[in-house]
């Protein structure tokens, strides 16, 4: 079932999410939010842009790499414990939607999660991959990409930001 995702402006969006502690609803959530992200054509979700206050959120960029590891994934109660490199690439959000800007990001992560039957992993992420697993854990903590922007181009996105947060769309599409 496709599920209503929220956007820029909505206080949800600003929480802190809950740790899972129950896993044994999270398997149709998960179905959910996939169907949510193909209808909507994203690469990532958090469980908070579908109005879920959980530590949890899915990965699927199997489209734009030929990695093995590329999708669809799930992350559960994750935490990141290291993090190197750096790279910059335009970002966009299903939660933003019309605004896509360049964000710097570490280039490789290693994160501590649980999966969908709450076993604990740990593994290391790069490139394309490790850009979405932390846009979405940002997400998870209150943070959109749209905060990691530089101040001149926070400016330049303000008037679009208030747009989405009164009439869930800017005006006009935007890319930095």
């Amino acid at each position: 079932m496709v599920l209503p995702v929220i956007t820029y402006g909505n206080p949800l969006l600003r929480e802190q999410v809950s740790p899972v502690s129950d896993f044994t609803p999270i398997r149709e959530l998960v179905d959910d939010m996939f169907d949510t992200m193909a209808e909507k054509g994203g690469i990532g979700l958090a469980a908070n842009q579908v109005s879920v206050n959980e530590d949890l959120f899915i990965v699927e960029i199997a489209d734009l790499e030929d990695e093995e590891d590329s999708g669809p994934l799930v992350f559960i109660n994750s935490e990141i414990l290291s993090a190197t490199g750096s790279a910059t690439m335009e970002e966009g959000c299903l939660s933003v939607p019309d605004i896509r800007a360049p964000v710097t990001r570490p280039d490789v992560i290693s994160l501590k999660y649980q999966d969908i039957s709450g076993k604990e992993c740990t593994a290391e992420f790069s490139g394309m991959l490790a850009r979405v697993i932390q846009h979405e854990k940002d997400h998870l903590k209150g943070i959109f990409f749209t905060d990691r922007l530089s101040p001149a181009n926070k400016m330049f996105v303000k008037k679009a930001l208030k747009e989405i947060s009164t009439s869930g769309k800017p005006s006009k599409e935007i890319v930095l």
